[in-house]
């Protein structure tokens, strides 16, 4: 496969490929394959003249680095079957300007066909939709701009005007196009946008895994997933057991108990447990049409303003049949009503209104931020109330590990080799902190514990030896499982709570072993994004955390919410979320972890931070970006209030216009062909507005 480079600057490369060597799905896993790689800053392809737009770090990449790159791809990759099959097919890029003049030229040299065979292309032309206003009336839906279109033609029929007729014909052909391209269009930028996604998964090699892209993925190939997980395959359970919930196909709530030789699907979620599978379908082209499912499904969550807009549109047809009755009856001009029949407000509001959402969701989209559907943009912008979870949210979910305190004769190197064992099979930001720990000081984690439970809110339990472990909350270790308190214990806790610490607690058979605290530094913008929630109309900003008093006392004076709660269980912030629900409030959850699930399903709108575990990504409305989380919050209620505005300005702006159009045909200042060029002119210029960005 021949790749060239066709321009180049520093940062900066433009690659050619030949398209009759290289097929738009292999150049499109190239562009998977490369966007993975580190110190990619982003990569483009452009299937219709056949080159790649490269964005790199210089630090990482060069010229020469990257022709390197693409010559291993054509050597390697880009012929494996299988590396294909897991590419969706990209879709072809339409040209609206040449539909267009295909449509005109052929328009035109039938006017140069003889007279009766005018007349018969005519009529094939014009039967469609005259077949479907009769298909409107036959429904009882007499009241639709289908109706009036075919009306108007079939009026200029019967005088005898058939030029009329074929023009306002071509005019309305000329528009169905335009606005189905733009509609289409918005469909598929958002697509392409949430489809570039390339989450990794966790494959297993021997005794060892490693993460690969989801694109790398082979039948028959092994992949782990834990508490939390989404399954990235269809596959078989080869060992190990878990809770499976199966809500993503079949839409049942309820989780379901997968064991050795069970079959599981890609989309849905370990609930609880571990298990390995075998590979037996690659899964990207079912996170496709999960995607586009998604969409689809988002465009019924339509906002308010859409749906009174629509009511709007088709409560005013019934109007223009009865200005055009009036009309006639005091003129007697077929071509006046013809020109009122031809303007009507449905077309315009029944197009403006989801564009402007789909373009919305696809300027989120751009900036980080997965909407799934209008109403929660709408939503977002009405709410008054934020419950923030701590760790992760308001915090950088990159806790560190500070000290440790041991007990029972046990070294620190002891007691974090056996915690960063537990900790490391769940991608918790505390968890991640003691791994991290343990890798620095070079300790080795013995591997002969039995299977993890993790329990949600509370802690890790295990075995080692023979002996069981215990790793989590105070409330876990203490209460829960009655783990002997040692005397200095109040005293070691009253000093953490001073500094802002959170404490883990591991215990070996009833037996405190360890304190482990962590601190876990503020976001930098915390503050100020609260402090803009306020400005912008939010009234109350409560901070939610399952951690100490000191931590969380410590997080609300640094964030300046209004409010907190600490030593909270995940059905604390759920009673929290259904009081002030109760009491008129629209609240706004914002989470990351496992346990902030349940309120995220409960809140009005629930917002999942972009590192968040799977299943909580899947409750939420609304996910924002791993990275300037807080800051996507912010711009996700600004986009909202602004979509709102838009829908509104732009219905009013489509009745003023179109009521011009209408009162300009009943003074005969308009023909029925220019009403129709205009009225159709008029849709695509609100339609093109409605697409224009909400934050630039």
């Amino acid at each position: 496969m021949n790749f060239s480079v066709k321009h180049s600057l520093p940062g900066r490369i433009r690659v050619s490929y030949n398209k009759h060597e290289v097929s738009a799905r292999q150049a499109a896993l190239a562009q998977s394959l490369l966007s993975e790689q580190d110190g990619m800053t982003s990569v483009d392809v452009n299937y219709t003249t056949g080159t790649f737009l490269i964005y790199y770090d210089q630090k990482k990449f060069n010229e020469k680095k990257i022709k390197a790159y693409f010559m291993a791809l054509s050597d390697k990759y880009l012929k494996d079957e299988e590396l294909l099959d897991a590419i969706p097919e990209p879709q072809k890029q339409e040209n609206l300007l040449y539909t267009l003049a295909a449509m005109s030229l052929s328009f035109y040299i039938k006017k140069l066909l003889p007279l009766p065979i005018q007349v018969l292309m005519h009529v094939y032309s014009l039967s469609p939709r005259i077949l479907n206003g009769l298909k409107h009336i036959a429904c009882g839906e007499v009241f639709k701009s289908e109706v009036l279109d075919a009306a108007a033609i079939s009026m200029a029929l019967i005088t005898g005007d058939s030029r009329t007729a074929s023009n306002i014909n071509f005019l309305l052909d000329i528009g169905d196009t335009i606005e189905d391209f733009t509609r289409r269009k918005s469909y598929n930028d958002l697509a392409d946008k949430l489809i570039s996604d390339n989450d990794p998964v966790q494959k297993v090699e021997g005794n060892t895994e490693k993460k690969i892209s989801l694109y790398m993925l082979k039948v028959n190939d092994t992949v782990v997933v834990r508490t939390g997980g989404i399954i990235p395959a269809d596959g078989t359970v080869l060992r190990g057991e878990g809770l499976v919930n199966q809500a993503t196909i079949t839409g049942e709530p309820l989780a379901v108990e997968k064991r050795c030789g069970d079959s599981v699907f890609a989309g849905t979620i370990v609930q609880e447990g571990e298990i390995f599978i075998t590979v037996r379908a690659v899964g990207s082209q079912t996170k496709v049409q999960n995607i586009l499912t998604m969409i689809d499904t988002s465009q019924q969550l339509k906002v308010s303003s859409q749906i009174r807009s629509e009511r709007l549109a088709d409560q005013l047809v019934k109007y223009n049949f009865l200005l055009s009755a009036v009309v006639f009856m005091f003129t007697g001009s077929l071509s006046k009503v013809m020109a009122t029949l031809m303007v009507d407000y449905s077309c315009a509001m029944k197009l403006a209104a989801p564009i402007a959402v789909l373009s919305a969701m696809k300027e989120a989209a751009e900036n980080g931020i997965i909407v799934k559907g209008g109403k929660y943009l709408e939503d977002a912008s009405a709410a008054d109330t934020v419950v923030f979870d701590k760790t992760g949210t308001l915090t950088e979910a990159s806790p560190k590990l500070s000290h440790i305190l041991t007990f029972e004769n046990h070294t620190e190197e002891e007691v974090l080799a056996l915690a960063a064992c537990l900790e490391e099979h769940f991608a918790h930001p505390v968890a991640s902190a003691i791994v991290h720990a343990a890798k620095e000081r070079n300790l080795q984690h013995p591997e002969e514990h039995a299977k993890v439970e993790y329990i949600v809110a509370h802690g890790i339990a295990s075995s080692l030896y023979g002996k069981r472990l215990l790793i989590g909350s105070k409330h876990f270790v203490f209460e829960d499982e009655n783990v002997s308190k040692p005397k200095e214990l109040d005293e070691i806790q009253k000093e953490a709570v001073q500094k802002g610490e959170s404490l883990l607690y591991l215990a070996e058979e009833k037996q405190l072993i360890g304190i482990f605290f962590v601190t876990d530094p503020v976001r930098p913008d915390a503050a100020f994004i609260v402090k803009k929630l306020h400005e912008n109309g939010i009234k109350n900003c409560t901070m939610i955390t399952g951690d100490d008093e000191g931590a969380a006392k410590t997080a609300a004076c640094m964030t300046k919410v209004d409010n907190y709660i600490s030593h909270a269980l995940p059905e604390d912030k759920v009673f929290y979320i259904k009081k002030q629900k109760k009491a008129g409030h629209k609240v706004i959850m914002i989470g990351d972890g496992i346990n902030d699930a349940p309120a995220l399903a409960c809140a009005d709108t629930g917002i999942a931070m972009g590192d968040c575990a799977a299943i909580t990504g899947e409750t939420a409305d609304i996910i924002l970006p791993s990275e300037d989380g807080l800051k996507g919050l912010y711009k996700t209620r600004v986009m909202g209030q602004r979509l709102m505005k838009k829908i509104d300005t732009t219905n009013k702006s489509i009745v003023a216009v179109n009521s011009a159009l209408m009162a300009l045909g009943l003074m005969g200042l308009i023909t029925p062909s220019a009403a129709a060029l205009l009225h159709n002119a008029s849709t695509i210029m609100f339609s093109i507005h409605s697409a224009k960005p909400l934050l630039r």
